[in-house]
């Protein structure tokens, strides 16, 4: 099988409820993941882009972690509405979805749209 194109990490990392950098988790990262492993499916994706659960991203604060790799672009997802916006125009179209980068973490001005098979 020759390798994934893309690999999306979720953080579904669980902290107590009181600890001051929030939790992945509790913010629904586990519920988003499974809509990932599903949006991929829908797109006939599976075997090209996989989406992995991740422990600690280090950016609990910010609400469900994601990254995407190869390019390395870090996004805060708050609904399957943007798990469905990254899917579409991230890893099929090659766009970066600007609004839901986090801070401090630059994405690439250019990325290649999905080469399927």
């Amino acid at each position: 099988m020759p390798p994934f194109t893309r690999h999306i990490f979720v953080c579904i990392n669980q902290r107590p409820a009181d600890d001051p950098r929030g939790c992945c988790a509790a913010r629904g990262s586990e519920r988003l993941h499974a809509f990932f492993k599903s949006e991929v499916k829908r797109l006939g994706l599976k075997g090209v882009i996989r989406a992995n659960k991740a422990g600690c991203l280090d950016h609990c604060d910010m609400g469900p972690s994601v990254v995407v790799y190869p390019e390395g672009v870090w996004y805060w997802v708050g609904s399957e509405a943007d798990v469905t916006e990254i899917m579409e125009r991230h890893i099929v179209k090659g766009e970066v979805v600007q609004r839901l980068l986090m801070p401090d973490h630059p994405a690439p001005q250019k990325i290649e749209p999905l080469k399927k098979g």
